[in-house]
């Protein structure tokens, strides 16, 4: 069995669709081509400024993040604009790092209490993982789900499509749920072990979120349908070749 390892997983969708897996204790990250199926061989290696701009600094202190694509745009002119959200702590305080994935390089770092997401900050420590949750119902394309370490989510939702919200309109509705067989079919027996998770956006199937857990497995549970498709399944170089590679 492959020794397991603890990270931190973000989507990226920006050209060709990947993920990125930060490895905290040793500030290094790997690159998972998700249409190669696998990590490059020059990988992993160490976070930078050359590859991470100026959130290198900060990205031993990640918690959790997810990507958007033409939400919350800088330019009122903008197609296909795709922002990684970052969220981390600097010193106590809760910060978000908002990433331009087209030009590669971060936008801005502010806190989450002055930011968009601000409705999250009472459970900070405790999420694990966050995903932009869009199905093919009407109005889901506001709406983003965070797993804690506690058993329980969080449902936010923007109240789109009518218009991304200002972070002080008041419009955002935030609700806590425990993660059941209601909320999250199939997910209750291991929701005291989940770690990390990532989205792989699929254009021509039902989007997939993984979600790792601790002792080495992960899950795949299936966005459009609401409910765990597979697993737990070992991580490995077979499931995921490359990814716990030293």
């Amino acid at each position: 069995m492959s020794k397991p390892k603890e990270f931190i997983a973000v989507d990226w969708r920006s050209g060709k669709d990947r993920f990125y897996f930060f490895f905290k204790d040793s500030n290094t990250y790997t690159r998972f081509d998700i249409g190669d199926n696998k990590v490059p061989d020059d990988y992993p290696t160490e976070v930078k400024p050359s590859n991470w701009d100026s959130f290198h600094s900060n990205a031993k202190n990640l918690r959790f993040g997810f990507t958007t694509t033409n939400l919350l745009s800088e330019s009122q002119w903008s197609i296909d604009e795709d922002f990684l959200w970052l969220f981390y702590y600097e010193g106590h305080t809760p910060m978000v790092c908002k990433y331009d994935q087209d030009d590669d390089k971060v936008i801005r770092n502010y806190r989450v209490a002055d930011s968009e997401w601000r409705k999250i900050l009472p459970y900070f420590d405790r999420i694990v993982a966050g995903t932009w949750w869009r199905t093919f119902a009407p109005g889901n394309s506001g709406k983003f789900r965070f797993l804690m370490n506690d058993g329980n989510s969080l449902l936010l939702d923007w109240n789109l499509p009518q218009r991304p919200p200002h972070f002080n309109e008041g419009i955002h509705e935030l609700k806590l749920e425990p993660i059941t067989d209601a909320t999250w079919p199939g997910l209750e027996p291991y929701k005291h072990r989940i770690m990390t998770a990532v989205q792989n956006d699929r254009t021509l199937a039902d989007s997939h979120l993984y979600i790792f857990l601790t002792d080495n497995e992960y899950i795949t549970y299936n966005i459009q349908e609401n409910k765990v498709e597979y697993g737990p399944y070992e991580v490995n170089d077979v499931t995921w070749p490359g990814l716990l590679r030293d």
